[in-house]
């Protein structure tokens, strides 16, 4: 009970840097208003954050193997609580870009020592339960965020934007301090430290990082800094690779690739998250954009996802925990569960409100955790305890990755496709201006009666043609991303079917037949008189 104590308070920290990333991105218009912060500048708020919070996921293992994970956790956890103090009173964007850095890779610290303690500390009947509490982090967390924005920033104030995090960091450390087991400290591994490969691999991971989230602002390859960060970033994440491969103490072996259940659960995993980004964003994106909605009125949607998981995750971690299910089967029930809801919502419109979503988030909450769970599962559970820190750091760096690559490719789907069916409204009002000019115009008929001025009355009706040009082109868009999201979930159902293995709970595999028993040699009888000399 002691040590589960300890798991939960791991739990509970992993969550607290999950809220810090979430709430101050979703209340970042909130923060930029209180700060004076222009657009751009917020832009690099975030995309700071998330550089130095997915480096630190890659080489955080071997961190906590060297200082224990005891006294890592803890550490790290405090980190976080204690720079979010400052954060308000930044004089400027350099500090707070600064402890943004800090405090990101504070915060990327503490997944993958979650994942190696749910692997190492568990007893084998519950270790699918500490999967399905680290897909909580996948899950629950973000939909979680836009809520917790709405309750800091409405009833407390946009300082506590930052200082959320204080009040549940205190309780996660007292909950590890009492139950983490105290592993010794080693610090002689500095010894034999892979510094090559943590000055090649820090640098790319932030360059990658950073192209994906302000390749889009920066119109990608027309921006200079975008073309020398991604070749210099590229090219020393292939030396990184190679070095990795290579190295005899190497910080994730991609040896584990090879492995047909691990590659595909990587790859599984890493499409499953950019679909549940992608999902996330497109109501609360729609509600926003087309229905002026805040986050406190958006809430309802995203609660009705992340609550429900509290139900769900146990019981889609106790379904992985029998025997006579295969996990796979569950994988494929769940995308197509999130596949059914994106091809509903393709037929989004302007009309729809807050209600119209109630049904697609309802088939998010069965299909993220039947999804997020099993690929979990079949990338763990073929793997024992001293393999945790090698694929902690390679699942958790996905994870980050996938966020970002989730984030640019919303942004460039988003921007492309509006800027396509605006051209092609606007074009088709042109050809048809002329069969439609004996119509009238209907918006400036509506009101004229607001000035005697024509021209003032042209110019607003010009206006709001454009307004109702932009939420066309908006909806449109969303629905062409939804469309996207249902073509790659049905891609990810068949190959689930063709390339992993079945993979069975701790202690429930198949029972192995025994070796048959080697025939015994027969003797041969003695001869009846000895044979004459």
């Amino acid at each position: 009970m002691r040590t589960l104590i300890g798991c939960l308070g791991m739990l509970l920290a992993v969550h607290v840097a999950g809220f810090n990333e979430h709430i101050t991105e979703i209340g970042l218009s909130d923060i930029r208003g209180a700060m004076h912060i222009g657009h751009d500048e917020g832009t690099w708020f975030i995309s700071t954050y998330e550089a130095f919070n997915i480096a630190a996921m890659a080489f955080t293992p071997w961190f906590y193997m060297t200082f224990s994970i005891y006294r890592f956790s803890i550490f790290m956890t405090a980190v976080l609580a204690l720079l979010s103090i400052p954060l308000p009173f930044m004089p400027d964007m350099i500090s707070l870009c600064v402890l943004r850095a800090a405090q990101g890779l504070s915060a990327g610290c503490l997944p993958p020592v979650l994942m190696t303690v749910m692997l190492k500390y568990l007893p084998p009947p519950i270790k699918v339960f500490g999967v399905g509490g680290y897909a909580m982090s996948a899950t629950f967390g973000p939909n979680l965020g836009s809520p917790l924005e709405a309750l800091w920033f409405e009833h407390f104030g946009w300082h506590w934007l930052y200082w959320e995090v204080i009040p549940l960091s205190a309780i996660a450390i007292a909950m590890m301090a009492y139950g983490l087991p105290r592993d010794p400290v080693h610090l002689e591994r500095f010894m034999k430290f892979n510094w090559r490969g943590f000055f090649i691999g820090v640098p790319s991971i932030l360059c990658v990082v950073t192209v994906l989230y302000q390749g889009d602002r920066l119109d990608w390859f027309r921006s200079p800094i975008i073309s020398h960060l991604t070749f210099w970033g590229g090219a020393l994440f292939v030396g990184f690779l190679f070095h990795e491969w290579h190295h005899h103490s190497p910080f994730f072996r991609l040896q584990y690739w090879k492995n047909r259940n691990i590659a595909m659960s990587m790859l599984t995993l890493v499409g499953v998250l950019v679909i549940c980004s992608l999902m996330i964003q497109i109501p609360s994106t729609y509600l926003a954009e087309v229905r002026g909605y805040r986050p406190s009125q958006t809430a309802p949607i995203a609660l009705m996802v992340a609550l429900p998981q509290l139900i769900m995750l146990p019981l889609t971690a106790a379904l992985c925990n029998m025997r006579s299910v295969d996990c796979r089967y569950l994988l494929g029930i769940g995308m197509s569960c999130l596949g059914l809801a994106a091809f509903l919502g393709t037929w989004l419109t302007p009309d729809w409100v807050r209600d119209n979503f109630y049904l697609l988030q309802g088939l998010q909450v069965v299909g993220q955790p039947m999804v997020v769970i099993p690929v979990l599962v079949l990338a763990t559970m073929s793997l024992g305890p001293a393999d945790g820190p090698f694929i902690s750091g390679m699942v958790n760096m996905l994870k980050g990755m996938a966020s970002a690559v989730g984030a640019a490719l919303f942004a460039i789907l988003l921007r492309r496709r509006e800027q396509y069916h605006s051209n092609m409204l606007l074009d088709r009002s042109g050809n048809n201006a002329t069969s439609l000019s004996g119509m009238g115009n209907p918006i400036e008929d509506a009101i004229q009666n607001t000035s005697p001025d024509t021209a003032h009355v042209s110019r607003n009706a010009l206006a709001i043609f454009h307004h109702y040009l932009h939420e066309q082109s908006v909806v449109l868009a969303l629905a062409d991303i939804y469309f996207v999201v249902a073509v790659l979930c049905a891609g990810y159902v068949a190959l689930n079917f063709i390339l992993p293995k079945r993979v069975y709970p701790p202690g429930k595999g198949p029972v192995p037949k025994p070796a048959p028993a080697p025939a015994s040699t027969p003797v041969p009888a003695a001869p009846l008189s000895a044979p004459a000399h």
